[in-house]
């Protein structure tokens, strides 16, 4: 026997420094630039290994949870968190400084999949739901250190208080090393039952979140970029507007999870592509006001992806839950590496106004492959 709020409370606070970990890079860019005097070329090639570590976290979590556990490989993966934390940190080398960034990948996609399969697994019922407030903490990590950073600004190096983050995800480590978590899907010697993944329905969530995890890279990415060139907002501005991007989308994830969690899940996912569709348009032609209005309503219709489609996977192939996560999370991932590739390439040739134009076919396609899921899930009653 298990507590679920422990478990719960445990896979909360992993999500929360998965958030930090995916906004720890940016936040320092700055102070990385000046402490080991990068060119642009060098700083984009230490980004860059981010989401490949990242993506191979995402690729072993699922098997070997499935097979193990989710204890042990939470507790070790934010064990070294805390390792990537200080090496960032401390290093004194390009080199050390690449490794712990691939280092800090690997266990934050380690913890994104590890704690959405457990807060899946031990939700019997509205999964969805669950998975909205767990995305809750992800917005709050993500919010949280730029903030923090800002705050202690001129007055505590940037790099104490990474190192003093990474002390807290070590306790993090210690208290789910003595939680009590669901146990393995696959017993001592048995065989798993890997055929039941090969799904149309899995390919459909995968690539739902495809395109889902792309649109959210090229809109945090190119957001600011976009406003600036087209005169509607000045950078601080920009910044501060996408800041509200990220807070519509954490605040539509808590609704979500509480005075909307018995809305069908289905519904709730077509409103958000509403709300995505409405945040584009009005960013395309509003003055400040109404561009800023635009990236809350974008960031609330970026809500629902993850949560909602998790849930459908995790009800659908619970029996091999973390393998089935792995799947699309790596799916997903590879889509918002590719597609954010792609935009680059549109942009520089084309101009960054059709930043808009891509965010349209992603959203059509989007509501496309919604289609098929919804009536995958009238077919099987679920």
């Amino acid at each position: 026997m298990y507590n679920k709020t422990l478990v719960f409370l445990a896979a909360c606070l992993g999500m929360l420094f998965f958030g930090i970990t995916l906004i720890t890079l940016g936040s320092l860019a700055t102070s990385l630039q000046a402490k080991f005097s990068l060119d642009a070329v060098d700083s984009g090639t230490i980004f860059s290994i981010l989401p490949f570590g990242i993506l191979a976290g995402s690729l072993i979590f699922g098997p070997v949870a499935d097979r193990y556990g989710s204890r042990i490989l939470l507790a070790a993966a934010c064990a070294g968190m805390f390792l990537g934390f200080q090496a960032i940190a401390f290093a004194g080398s390009l080199g050390l400084l690449k490794a712990a960034v691939f280092l800090f990948g690997l266990c934050g996609g380690v913890i994104n999949g590890t704690t959405n399969a457990i807060v899946a697994d031990i939700s019997e019922e509205n999964r969805g739901a669950n998975l909205s407030l767990l995305g809750v903490f992800f917005g709050l990590g993500a919010l949280g250190m730029p903030l923090v950073l800002g705050a202690v600004a001129g007055r505590v190096s940037p790099f104490s208080v990474v190192s003093a983050v990474g002390f807290l995800v070590l306790l993090v480590g210690l208290f789910c090393s003595a939680v009590k978590f669901p146990p393995p899907k696959i017993r001592e010697n048995a065989k798993a039952d890997w055929r039941s993944l090969i799904s149309p329905f899995l390919l459909l969530i995968s690539f739902f979140l495809f395109f889902q995890s792309s649109l959210e890279a090229i809109i945090n990415n190119w957001t600011t970029t976009y406003v600036t060139t087209r005169g509607v907002m000045t950078e601080p501005n920009a910044l501060y507007a996408l800041s509200l991007h990220i807070s519509g989308m954490t605040g539509m994830r808590l609704l979500m999870g509480t005075l909307l969690r018995n809305i069908g899940q289905t519904t709730l996912m077509w409103v958000c592509l509403v709300l995505l569709f409405l945040g584009v348009l009005l960013m395309q032609i509003g003055s400040v006001g109404v561009a800023t209005a635009g990236l809350v309503f974008s960031g609330a219709g970026l809500a629902g992806g993850f949560p909602i489609m998790l849930g459908f996977a995790g009800d659908r192939f619970s029996n091999l839950s973390g393998t089935a996560f792995s799947i699309i999370f790596v799916v997903a991932l590879i889509g918002n590496m590719l597609i954010n590739f792609l935009t680059g390439v549109v942009v520089h040739g084309y101009g960054v106004e059709h930043l808009t134009t891509i965010s349209y076919i992603e959203i059509a396609l989007m509501a496309l492959l919604l289609l098929f899921i919804s009536r995958d899930l009238k077919a099987n009653n679920t």
